[in-house]
């Protein structure tokens, strides 16, 4: 079966939804930077067999994402001093 250009658009989407879930700074920003690499580097791809194969390795990669950001979730740790906020200080 042929993938749409639909299709793609909302694995993407999905995939970068269900990144930012993530809790730790460093997976949600890896998680994001791969997905976007991966979207860009393939973003020519004419084969369809090719183009087949990339959205199967991506609904593998967003079914991951679902089940790390659970387990993430369960066992989360304290926020990175980049992922606090803090006060603007006047002078």
């Amino acid at each position: 079966m042929a993938c749409t250009r639909n299709e793609i658009l909302n694995l993407y989407r999905n995939l970068i939804r269900e990144s930012k879930k993530w809790n730790s700074y460093n997976y949600r920003m890896y998680a994001l930077r791969k997905v976007r690499h991966e979207f860009q580097e393939n973003k020519n791809l004419q084969d369809e067999r090719q183009i087949q194969q990339c959205h199967q390795k991506g609904q593998e990669a967003l079914a991951v994402i679902k089940r790390q950001v659970i387990i993430g979730n369960l066992y989360s740790t304290r926020p990175l001093i980049i992922e606090t906020k803090t006060a603007s200080k006047s002078i």
